[in-house]
């Protein structure tokens, strides 16, 4: 089926404040019908912002939305419902507990007769089968949704725009959880979207998908559209430099600190069904990286090593001496920080502010006889987030408002301020922009230098080989390969992620 040229989304000249803040400028932009427009920006560009406008989230200030040549001043979100307009979001909304089935009806269900109370699940049971059969997906209508990975969850959601007729799909961070091939799936399926002339915004941070998979792009800056242009006519540098209004030399700082005593050693760390026989040091001042594939056993790791999951033998050392960790508690109170791959549901409490996140994991420092000393909290927070240069309109700001980059900027300060000498960091970047990924490099910089232990998990090759000393890579839960930073390649990486020693 061949696309069609016509244009089906047109915003012109959005605008939305909020108290002490312009989210959106003047905002402009425009997809076609079959057409895959990447939409980029740092944390904090307006991004998430114009999302809600387009499915009538919130209302914009001045401005305006046409959609299949009818133009609305505001949406709300039936309206934009019923336009086609769909969003499959970062988080995404769907019911675990439920059926594959059920989610794909949730809120659209059929009833026998059309008008009584009983639910047709014989109809629905049979579309749903013809939906999933529609994208290649080999998927019960009776299976429970919590079974199924990130990915095919991702592609329910898919099916739900699909049920509703969507003719505007907006992506947001879509690859952002998923395995390489869940990523490859999901871009066959963007394709073939494509062909049937439906339009997607296709909002990411990894840039290169953007260019793998978008024919034009839309920079957004401070609220702002500061460019748009065809993705053929482009690269990735252009598009970065456009996102931060500057070029970026060097997209990993690395600054190579000297690396002095053992400040953890695990030994021998066995966990029935997924750890096997796990050894490693990390030095102080060291970057200790972990790579793998999804599923290999790295997270498991660092989770059996803070408490966060028990294990059935092994031993774990800081400073040469042993520790007994148990629980969380027992890792923090022995200086280690685990910054956790899920911030929003590890890492922060979004519905308490910035000052209260930061501090939390020691609050006991800014009390006395059983009072809490919130000025001495918030100047100790204050203190931490400046050096951080965090945007924030303030310490009692809800985290939860913050862009993805500051939340993370948050995260770091809650553990700087816990006065840990061990820094666990479980894929640090995930979801944050360039710009925001490189200050978070130099953040990492400074732990070494300050002489902290650092080890970063990264599902990204050219993001651990950019930033630490020294990889280890596992496979099914052991480690197969260990690399020094001079000798790395993404070749014997993906060997030793596989499983074999070397290429052969």
């Amino acid at each position: 089926m061949s696309t069609e040229n016509k244009i089906l989304l047109k915003v012109e000249g959005l605008t939305k404040r909020f108290p002490g803040v312009l989210a959106l400028d003047n905002v402009s932009l425009q997809a076609h019908a079959g057409e895959v427009v990447g939409i980029c920006g740092e944390n904090g560009a307006g991004k998430s912002t114009l999302i809600k406008m387009l499915t009538g989230a919130y209302t914009p200030d001045s401005g305006s939305i046409t959609f299949d040549g009818k133009t609305y001043k505001s949406l709300d979100p039936r309206t934009a419902m019923a336009a086609g307009i769909a969003c499959i979001y970062q988080e995404l909304n769907l019911i675990p507990h439920m059926t594959v089935m059920e989610n794909i009806f949730l809120g659209r269900e059929y009833f026998i007769g059309g008008k009584s109370d009983i639910l047709d699940r014989a109809r629905m049971n049979a579309k749903a089968k013809e939906l999933l059969a529609d994208l290649d997906l080999s998927i019960k209508p009776s299976t429970r949704l919590g079974n199924l990975g990130v990915g095919h969850q991702q592609m329910i959601e898919i099916c739900r725009a699909m049920l509703s007729n969507a003719r505007l799909i907006i992506m947001d961070e879509p690859t952002s959880s998923l395995s390489e091939k869940e990523a490859e799936d999901l871009f066959r399926v963007i394709a073939q979207m494509k062909e049937r002339g439906v339009a997607i915004l296709f909002i990411s941070h990894r840039l290169d998908e953007v260019r793998m998979n978008c024919d034009s792009v839309t920079v957004m800056r401070d609220g702002a559209t500061v460019s748009s242009f065809a993705m053929k006519d482009s690269s990735v540098a252009k598009i970065i430099q456009h996102m931060v209004g500057r070029e970026i030399q060097n997209k990993y700082p690395k600054e190579v600190a000297e690396h002095k005593n053992v400040v953890l050693s695990v030994k021998h760390l066995e966990s029935k069904g997924l750890l096997h026989d796990v050894s490693f040091d990390l030095k102080a001042g060291e970057v200790l990286g972990f790579a793998g594939l999804v599923g290999a056993g790295r997270t498991e790791t660092m989770r059996a090593i803070t408490g966060a999951d028990g294990f059935d033998s092994g031993t774990i050392e800081v400073n040469g001496k042993p520790v007994k960790i148990r629980e969380p508690l027992d890792s923090i109170n022995a200086g280690i920080a685990f910054l956790t791959e899920n911030r929003k549901e590890q890492g922060l409490i979004l519905i308490q502010s910035v000052a209260f996140n930061a501090t939390m994991v020691k609050m006991e420092k800014y009390s006395s006889s059983g009072w809490l000393n919130v000025n001495k909290l918030k100047k100790a927070a204050k203190r931490v987030c400046d050096d951080m240069r965090l945007k924030t309109a303030g310490m009692e700001t809800h985290v939860g408002k913050l862009s993805g980059g500051n939340q993370q900027k948050v995260v770091i300060a809650k553990w700087l301020l816990s006065n840990a000498k061990i820094f666990i960091f479980d894929e640090p970047t995930r979801g944050i922009d360039v710009g925001a990924k490189v200050e978070v490099y130099k953040l990492i910089n400074e732990l070494v230098a300050n002489g902290a232990g650092v080890i970063i998990i990264c599902s990204e090759m050219e993001e651990v080989m950019g930033m630490a000393d020294r990889i280890l890579v596992m496979h099914e839960g052991a480690i197969t390969g260990e690399l020094s930073r001079e000798e790395a390649t993404q070749e014997k990486i993906m060997y030793a992620a596989s499983g074999f020693s070397q290429a052969s």
